[in-house]
């Protein structure tokens, strides 16, 4: 679940829409730090009813080590626009090749990290065309569908969400336990008392999106493999504990991949606002890593 503490894009970035050749796509994009030198980019995709606001915390620690962050809100997610009701324009396919022209536009090689669902559509755009990306993390994504609690859940939003408008399921939402990878805020952490910019999110979401991706989740095949072939550097990062795919199956997928493996302890499906300096640390010793 991931609940930024706050919907400010920190000093120095800039929030705007970047146009691309499949349309425009709204995101945070944090330079390097100034008089450090210049390591690299990377693109940040976002989960399921999450935002590119997840990786607020990241851009300073990661702007200091001399990564500029891109985060991105997908096709109809949030701040991107996108149908209401064609669930055809989110299949993944789309949505990978949304990643791709995304990463055109920015024109530059780039660190492709994505969170969760979002680890999924990084995983089909590489497998696609990797020639864009030096590397790909995985952040609390699994190798397949996720786990079956989960899936449970999130069958229970697709059926409010055919029967609801988005208002009623997010009061409906406030009223009951929310999954990990469908948590709207329904228990706020302390540092996050501003509610309403939840519900605006929540609002900004297209519903066909929530449909289409929450059924990917719940149906996604194993592509472990196919990934593995891939001359890239991997890196698996998830915190101590997540219910959303357990631990150990993310430990068996990052020896399948033969990738870097990081678990941050006292983090769980987010740990980029669970422990965002940790998550930065990792992802910028990774980085380092990769050749320039």
């Amino acid at each position: 679940m991931s609940r930024p503490p706050t919907f400010v894009p920190p000093p120095g970035a800039r929030a705007y829409r970047l146009s691309t050749a499949r349309g425009e796509f709204a995101v945070v994009d944090a330079p390097c730090a100034p008089g450090v030198r210049a390591r690299g980019t990377a693109l940040l995709l976002p989960g399921f009813t999450g935002s590119k606001e997840d990786f607020n915390p990241l851009h300073e620690p990661l702007a200091a080590r001399g990564y500029r962050t891109v985060a991105v809100d997908g096709r109809g997610q949030f701040e991107s626009d996108g149908p209401e009701r064609d669930e055809s324009a989110y299949a993944q396919e789309e949505l990978a090749r949304d990643v791709l022209a995304q990463a055109e536009a920015l024109g530059t090689p780039l660190h492709l990290l994505g969170h969760s669902l979002g680890g999924q559509i990084a995983r089909a755009a590489v497998l696609l065309d990797r020639s864009s990306f030096v590397s790909l993390t995985l952040m609390a994504s699994g190798p397949a569908q996720i786990s079956v609690s989960q899936q449970q859940r999130v069958k229970l939003l697709r059926e409010a969400l055919g029967v609801m408008s988005m208002a009623q399921v997010w009061e409906a939402i406030q009223a009951m336990d929310a999954p990990e990878e469908t948590d709207t805020g329904a228990e706020l952490d302390a540092g996050l008392d501003d509610r309403d910019d939840l519900r605006r999110r929540w609002l900004g979401n297209k519903p066909a999106q929530l449909l289409a991706t929450g059924r990917q989740l719940c149906t996604e095949p194993d592509r472990v493999a196919e990934l593995a072939a891939l001359p890239l550097p991997f890196h698996v990062l998830s915190g101590a504990l997540d219910d959303t795919w357990p631990v150990s199956l993310l430990d068996g997928m990052a020896e399948r991949l033969g990738a870097h493996r990081t678990i941050i302890d006292g983090a769980e499906h987010s740990p980029n606002c669970d422990r965002p300096l940790a998550t930065a640390d990792a992802l910028a010793g990774f980085w380092d890593t990769v050749p320039e």
